[in-house]
């Protein structure tokens, strides 16, 4: 009979059944753990693998918009590769807080800054997507990069390109998601060194799917991003990528075997988190985002920060869900108010 002797199912039931190694069990301080995890993470995404080039924006052009001024620059992340960004900051605040806004799987950035360049865009866009834009209208800056294979760093019209780099990332000790965590540090390297009027001791990470896995693990890797708030791209291993293909660049080998979603988000307690799920996302199942949600929260408790963490049910599917997201995060960040 096919399929009968198929790993894929004997691979399902130990994901399903596995208890992360890594997973905090309260035998330890909590940062002793958050500390250990987080080194066991930076491992398996190779960021060790990838040295630092030149954390000095080039400045390619700038100009002035209605709400907001407008810079375009690349970013030397490490030797032989220049990461594409724009930073957006709004007239309305001085010395603004940043929200730095990875786009999920599409034809680019530009998604996030809502200019439309290719057939289909302008129906991302309508799905809440212009992140850039919102963040503007809370008063933040927006810091858009452009994702390693996704729109001018590998992908095209049709979309990512992300197999070949994917798999090749992991002949080389690395993996693509740890490149574009590398990525994402190196910007919070160039925000801190002052290069631009911002506050840089309030940076935030934004993203939607593909951005909002970008935005988990880059804040379980690094405490200097003040906050997170992922959309749509939280629930199980197991009920998302293990049960159905997702794209290759969401496989780290080894993960499963020390974390679950959970544990990684429980990484970045104690800093404000708002997490959106939405109900008919077959993606990434709400009901398993809960299960994984009892685990962070009992991170944020031990670190007397329960009302900082926060998982926000959507009414409907595979999308970004601005007028949930931003009040939810302006109230326990309080980063509109100062």
């Amino acid at each position: 009979m096919p399929g009968q002797y198929s790993p894929q199912k004997l691979h399902e039931q130990i994901l399903k059944t596995l208890t992360p190694r890594c997973r905090y069990d309260e035998s330890q301080p909590l940062e002793a753990w958050q500390a250990r995890a987080r080194k066991r993470l930076g491992d398996l995404l190779g960021l060790s693998a990838i040295p630092k080039g030149e954390i000095k924006p080039q400045i390619e052009w700038q100009k002035e918009e209605e709400a907001f001024y407008e810079t375009r620059f690349s970013l030397n992340t490490e030797p032989g590769y220049d990461s594409p960004m724009h930073l957006l900051l709004p007239k309305s605040r001085k010395k603004p807080p940043v929200v730095i806004c990875v786009q999920g799987h599409s034809t680019g950035m530009h998604i996030s800054l809502g200019r439309p360049k290719f057939e289909g865009d302008a129906e991302d866009i309508a799905g809440d997507r212009d992140c850039a834009l919102q963040a503007i209208r809370q008063g933040y800056a927006a810091l858009t990069i452009e994702q390693r294979a996704f729109g001018e760093c590998g992908g095209d019209e049709k979309g990512p390109r992300c197999a070949q780099p994917a798999a090749t990332a992991l002949m080389l000790g690395r993996t693509l998601i740890g490149e574009r965590v590398h990525d994402i540090m190196c910007a919070i390297d160039m925000l801190k060194a002052g290069y631009f009027d911002v506050d840089a001791s309030r940076i935030a990470i934004t993203g939607n799917s593909g951005g909002g896995t970008a935005s988990i693990y880059a804040a379980a890797m690094d405490p200097r991003l003040s906050a997170s708030m992922p959309s749509c791209a939280f629930t199980s291993f197991y009920a998302s990528i293990g049960v159905s293909l997702h794209c290759m660049c969401n496989y780290i080998p080894g993960i499963a075997r020390d974390f679950d979603m959970g544990d990684l988000c429980a990484l970045i307690a104690p800093r404000p988190l708002v997490l959106i799920a939405a109900e008919k996302d077959k993606s990434f199942p709400l009901t398993q985002a809960k299960e994984q949600f009892a685990l962070i929260q009992r991170a944020y408790d031990g670190l007397k920060a329960t009302g900082k963490c926060r998982l926000i049910a959507a009414p409907g599917g595979h999308r970004y869900y601005a007028d949930l997201a931003w009040p939810a995060f302006n109230e326990i960040t309080g980063w509109n108010k100062a």
